[in-house]
């Protein structure tokens, strides 16, 4: 994420300063950062933590150098700098972080070395701190729509920003400290970025992880704050003490830095760890897809099969609490519901075995042999019930996920793997064991095929030019279907592409693929026109036969085909129809 996370502190005898800020580099690295490779510079840490390499590395000045750089530097003289200002020592180069996945690497300084990021992190510093700050939140968060959250008083989220200048994400907070008047001191952490929408979609997430620093921010000041006050209490002795204007300002102690406030000497670095992870997880959070073109009818289908899944787990796992509840005021043991395997399907969650047996529509064909293949590809495509009968399961799921690669995903109905027959409305793809007995009236039924795997013969040898494995050549398998598809039956259109894309050996795996996406997506645009003209429009039949002529789908199976891929459209698109129809412009009368 191209941003910058930074620490603020309203000074009392400075104003707003930036103690500490975190900046995202994809160049190499500015002058004074040090790359550890020249001489002078030692790594004194270094480890490793979820992908992030950190390490502090020190950088000996020369006199001239540190001239040089103090002139050069953006940020404000030694002079204009008190304790409380100053976070890093003289002479450190920060802190940086390398990220082995992306070749990111995250610097963190007392301030960016840019002059021009400078001002940027100096202006949201101020109105950060400053009580324009409100006044600007209150208009941004009317005009914006944004999370609820506002910010009451001093303290809390907030949101201000322009084009020019940059939007920012501020969170003020306090810390306490005895020295301080009202026993308190100011502080911010702001999320810098160009991006409105995307900070603004960012909101809860920073808020969460901001509002966790802040609060280990304050619960190791808390500690000391009651150290201190229990072993010389500051509030009787200010009043026992006569009033003097600004006293406390003089004090020498009382503009105390942060890490003294924390007692923590390593503040910095973890200040350095948190604001790379916050940069890193907030850039991974959200991703930016490019779409060509209107989303396909298997995208829409899986999106509403994955809507459609949520829901049903979010009722079973309330229905399942309630029942637990229920159970365990009765002493019972709580009984879980049993999910069914069809419903997993149905919902397009079901994901296929790691080992793959089959590994392609073209190798399937070559194991099982063209005529046998025609008429199992005839049957699958037409939507006839496919039944699987094998003792290996993962055989079964693999030639399934390749099966189903021939039709719209929402056409495919799957039980992998049952102990008994399930019926063809349940699934166009069944999975059974050896012994499961398949009622007489589907074997004899038109509508069915049935594929056997038996244990192979040893002489028994395998089609010609088959990519076989050995698991496959332990095998042999029987096709069989109540309704024989001949040779020289032209079949479906559809069919004679796939089968002309796989015997083609100049087409390679991946490209006969891409030819299937295409082929369905085809013949779906066809079952668009077909459903927008028989079931929303009412054309009659007479229309219907023209309409099919024109796209090249008259013959019988091509008829079936496109009726049984009806049932494949998404809600979206069907939804999108008929309210077209309903609106008044649909319902004027036909010239």
């Amino acid at each position: 994420m191209n941003a910058i996370v930074a620490l603020c502190h309203f000074c009392e005898l400075h104003g707003p300063r930036t103690l500490f800020c975190t900046e995202v580099l994809h160049a190499p690295l500015p002058q004074g950062a040090g790359s550890g490779d020249g001489p002078g510079r030692g790594e004194h840490a270094e480890e490793e933590e979820g992908g992030i390499q950190m390490s502090s590395r020190l950088r000996a000045h020369s006199p001239a150098e540190g001239a040089s750089a103090e002139s050069s530097s953006p940020g404000p003289k030694k002079s204009d700098m008190c304790e409380g200002c100053r976070s890093l020592a003289a002479g450190h180069p920060g802190y940086i972080s390398h990220d082995k996945e992306t070749s990111i690497k995250y610097v963190s300084h007392q301030h960016p070395n840019h002059p021009q990021l400078f001002s940027i992190v100096r202006q949201a510093c101020v109105r950060s701190l400053s009580c324009e700050c409100c006044r600007a939140q209150r208009a941004v968060s009317c005009s914006a729509v944004l999370v609820s959250q506002v910010c009451p008083g001093r303290e809390g989220p907030i949101f201000f920003g322009d084009e020019q200048h940059g939007f920012v994400f501020s969170h003020t907070f306090f810390i306490k400290d005895s020295l301080a008047r009202g026993f308190q001191r100011w502080y911010s952490i702001i999320a810098i970025m160009m991006d409105r929408i995307y900070l603004i979609n960012s909101w809860p997430f920073l808020l969460g992880k901001i509002r966790g620093i802040i609060d280990e921010l304050q619960g190791k000041a808390l500690k000391v704050f009651e150290a201190e006050q229990f072993g010389c209490p500051q509030r009787a002795q200010r009043m026992n003490t006569a009033f003097t204007p600004f006293l406390h300002q003089r004090n020498g102690n009382a503009a105390r830095s942060l890490t003294s406030l924390t007692n923590d000497d390593s503040l910095w670095a973890c200040l350095h760890t948190s604001f790379a992870w916050l940069l890193k997880a907030c850039g991974s959070r959200l991703t930016e897809k490019l779409l060509e073109g209107a989303p396909t009818e298997d995208t829409l289908v899986q999106m509403e099969q994955l809507a459609d899944l949520e829901e049903e787990s979010e009722s079973w796992g309330s229905s399942e609490a309630g029942e637990e509840e229920k159970e365990g005021a009765e002493g019972r043991e709580p009984t879980k519901c049993p999910v069914d395997s069809s419903l997993l399907s149905d919902c397009g969650n079901w994901q296929p075995r790691k080992l793959s047996v089959f590994k392609s529509l073209r190798h399937m064909r070559q194991v099982l042999g063209a005529p046998s293949f025609r008429t199992l590809a005839w049957h699958v495509l037409m939507g006839n019930q496919v039944i699987w009968k094998s003792r290996d399961a993962d055989l079964v799921h693999s030639a399934f996920e390749v099966l189903r690669t021939m039709l719209p995903v929402g056409c495919v109905r799957v039980i992998p793997y049952s102990s008994q027959y399930e019926e063809a409305y349940r699934c166009n793809f069944l999975g059974l064991g050896p012994h499961v007995q398949i009622p007489p009236h589907v074997l004899a039924s038109e509508f069915a095929v049935v594929v056997e795997v038996h244990t192979a013969a040893r002489s028994s040898l395998q089609p010609a030019g088959c990519e076989d494995e050995p698991s496959l050549s332990k095998h042999e398998f029987v096709v069989t279907s109540g309704s024989a598809v001949a040779a020289d039956r032209a079949g479906p259109t559809i069919l004679s592409k796939v089968e002309a894309a796989l015997t083609n050996q100049n087409l390679s795996v991946d490209v006969v693929d891409q030819c299937l996406v295409c082929l369905k997506e085809e013949w779906m645009n066809k079952v668009k026109v077909l459903f927008k003209f028989t079931k929303v429009d009412s054309r009659p039949k007479e229309d219907t036969q023209k309409l099919l002529s024109i796209l090249g789908a008259s013959e019988e199976d091509n008829v079936k085909l496109l009726k049984f891929w009806m049932t494949g459209l998404s809600k979206t698109y069907k939804s999108h129809l008929l309210s077209t129809v309903r609106s008044p412009m649909a319902s004027e009368p036909r010239s």
